[in-house]
């Protein structure tokens, strides 16, 4: 949901066991780790993505912000090639360690640049840093790859995501159907998740043919073993209709705007009718 240059990366920790791993494997370093730097502050905010079958929260996405709440173009105005790393980085440690303290009992997703990534071992090191030292279960973590992000070398992308994978995290192709390649990348890169954006679903109640990409990508998704995510869900009719569709996962406004520093809970959502049968099984 967010432009490539919000790198906020959050990743999925599976435990003392991996770590020890990891420590002895993450030595190599990189000329990103010792050069680039970070010289402004930043924060929080997460979005939770719902899953409407069980009427829970699925997980929750991290979304940069200003110290002070303002919106993540004024922190991403700041980040250029010369702290793109640093920022990578900075997100990925902020975005675990805050989720931690703030008690968050699913998954977390995390947007993050590939381009930023100079050698996935060394890259990565923070990461499970963070993850260890707050006690962040790895496997509960998905790296989010924005398809605005234009990639060069393919063969790297997927060493990166064979190496995250290595640990136990996921990966998610988001804003799909607006940027690079996509159906192309899809096939190429094979993600765990595909989030589709708004600029195809916008309106799909009253627009036929949006509503049939939707269920054409359910399919695909149910056919290949992908999870699906609809971004960008405003309005109850959207809601029905893409249930209707047999969309089960979705994230947006009608559900919960992004919290800043917090997280919504269940409690907080407001379920369609259909679906409130079950809030209290979940």
């Amino acid at each position: 949901m967010v432009p490539r240059e919000a790198a906020l990366a959050a990743w999925r920790g599976r435990g003392a066991e991996a770590w020890s791993h990891s420590v002895r494997v993450e030595t190599v370093s990189c000329a990103g780790c010792r050069e680039s730097r970070l010289d402004f502050p930043f924060t929080m905010a997460f979005q939770p993505v719902i899953d409407l079958h069980e009427s829970r929260i699925d997980s929750h996405e991290a979304l940069v912000r200003g110290p002070a709440g303002e919106g993540a173009g004024s922190i991403l105005a700041k980040v250029n090639e010369s702290n793109l790393y640093a920022f990578d980085q900075a997100c990925r440690v902020k975005a675990i360690e805050m989720a931690s303290r703030l008690g968050l009992d699913c998954h977390l997703n995390i947007n993050f640049l590939p381009n930023a990534v100079y050698e996935p071992r060394a890259c990565i090191r923070r990461t499970l840093e963070a993850a260890a030292s707050t006690g962040f279960p790895l496997d509960r973590l998905t790296f989010e790859l924005t398809e605005d992000e234009r990639i060069a070398d393919e063969a790297h992308i997927r060493g990166i995501i064979a190496e995250y994978r290595r640990h136990g995290f996921r990966i998610a192709l988001d804003d799909f159907g607006t940027g690079h390649s996509g159906l192309a990348r899809l096939a190429a890169l094979k993600p765990d998740c595909v989030k589709l954006d708004r600029a195809v679903v916008k309106d799909c109640d009253t627009d036929r043919v949006r509503l049939a990409i939707v269920a054409s990508m359910v399919g695909l998704a149910r056919e290949i073993g992908i999870k699906l995510v609809v971004e960008g869900v405003e309005r109850i009719g959207e809601v029905e209709a893409l249930r209707a569709a047999g969309v089960r996962y979705m994230q947006g406004f009608y559900f919960a705007r992004p919290v800043f520093e917090g997280i919504a809970r269940d409690a907080d959502i407001p379920w369609p009718a259909a679906s409130m049968q079950t809030l209290g099984q979940a």
